[in-house]
């Protein structure tokens, strides 16, 4: 009640244009579903890019004091550095992170996305999710959010629970050039997955994938079937190896820089809701320069490790989603969403505990042509070398962006003394 309460109000409170002052205490975007505005492109197609010149690095004072030497040594010029993105890496860096792969294995692999659950809470806390190179949240059904975790440099022992495809998977597999893992799905969208180029590269018990392939049972009490579904990658690489489908290719889309760009604006909590089903919180940790994650209020850990879930960067966007009854049997009563990861659309990119405002883009539906971030004069804006996440959203009204910490442990005390248990708005199809 509190959060519906809250969401109300937030409506009520109508739209904040998307220009921000210079430092903000916090930047708000009230539309769950935007109206057509000036700056609006829900539509996928959107005026921008636009000419949006990148703030000008601040010069630094000439210190007058010195005195010019008698002698001024000719200095070496520094060589200059190879560009790491967006479509250029140098020798032995991973795309996904702007790093080196830590080994020849990593380097020589596929990138492998993993459907993993979201929801409900009882399967949190997920297991190497922070393992991934990036991690992509978007919508399942009725603000329900899943994951698809993207796997290059790290090769956990076992990653879950798995849960199944959606629409979005059949845009993020050809992007990523990836080999995909899930647990099945609806009829229609596995019709789509095996007439698509890339089936081959895709496993599920479904297509008859099943422990040889790395699909294991892992019963716990409390947990419905539907929720014990793990993946042993290793297993998965062996036979994507015998399939011929493990060649090592590579993404292009996300540009790095260690420094991060002149003009960001501070941004150290940052607020993501899914209409009220579910929710994420990243709040800037100065200690590591890591965002870390909170989902409905507490802390978000890794079962692996317990550690809290955490991003060297993390990413909004605002994604067009049509709905797609008919892929559906006239009359019924269920749909999908289509996530259409197509074309471009406004963009926020938060690292170093600031954020820039700009667009995402696919420069075309190549394989491997993935997302770049970019300012409105298609310039990179430069992401931090290290792990991403990357949130989808419906509109930039369910995003808040501040420089004031929630606090936290407040909020966990109050959700626990009230916690009742919450359906799954898919345990009833069973996927």
């Amino acid at each position: 009640m509190f959060r519906l309460l809250a969401a109300l109000a937030a409506v009520a409170l109508g739209v904040v244009a998307l220009s921000a002052p210079s430092a903000p205490a916090a930047a708000q975007f009230y539309t769950n579903t935007p109206e057509p505005e000036p700056l609006l492109f829900f539509t996928n197609t959107p005026p921008g890019p636009t000419n949006t010149p990148t703030a000008t690095p601040t010069l630094t004072p000439t210190n007058t004091s010195t005195p010019t030497p008698t002698h001024t040594p000719t200095a070496t010029p520094s060589p200059t550095p190879t560009p790491v993105g967006p479509f250029s890496y140098p020798e032995g860096v991973n795309p996904l992170t702007g790093q080196p792969y830590p080994d020849e294995e990593a380097m020589n692999r596929r990138n492998l996305i993993v459907k993993i659950s979201n929801f409900p809470p009882v399967v949190r806390p997920q297991t190497n999710v922070n393992m991934a190179d990036v991690v992509y949240e978007f919508e399942a059904e009725g603000g329900v959010t899943r994951f698809a975790a993207i796997y290059r440099s790290q090769l956990p022992d076992i990653i879950g629970s798995v849960r199944s495809a959606r629409l979005a998977d059949t845009y993020l597999v050809p992007m990523y050039n990836a080999l995909f893992a899930y647990s099945g799905t609806s009829e229609p969208i596995q019709g789509i997955i095996m007439s698509s180029e890339w089936v081959f590269q895709t496993f599920s018990p479904l297509k008859g994938d099943n422990e040889d392939a790395g699909f294991i049972r892992v019963p716990e009490e409390g947990k419905a079937f539907e929720h014990t579904l793990f993946l042993q990658p290793e297993l998965l690489y062996e036979r994507a190896t015998r399939r011929e489908v493990n060649t090592p290719l590579r993404a292009f889309g996300f540009a790095f820089k260690d420094q991060p760009d002149a003009g960001g604006i501070p941004a150290t909590d940052i607020f993501i809701d899914w209409y009220g089903q579910t929710d994420a919180r990243w709040q800037y940790d100065e200690a590591t320069g890591r965002y870390l994650r909170y989902t409905d209020g507490i802390i978000h850990t890794d079962a692996a490790t317990d550690e809290q879930l955490w991003a060297d960067n993390v990413i909004v966007i605002e994604v067009e989603h049509r709905e797609r009854p008919d892929l559906f049997p006239e009359g019924a009563s269920y749909t999908s969403v289509d996530i259409v990861l197509e074309g471009q659309g406004r963009a926020y990119l938060m690292r170093d505990g600031v954020y820039y405002q700009g667009f995402w883009r696919r420069r075309d539906n190549n394989p491997g042509t993935a997302l770049q971030i970019i300012y409105g004069n298609n310039e990179s804006i430069m992401m931090k070398p290290g792990r991403t996440w990357v949130s989808v959203v419906r509109g930039f009204g369910d995003v808040t962006i501040s420089t004031e910490y929630a606090d936290m442990e407040a909020t966990a005390t109050a959700i626990f003394s009230v916690a009742t248990p919450t359906p799954d708005p898919a345990a009833s199809t069973g996927d």
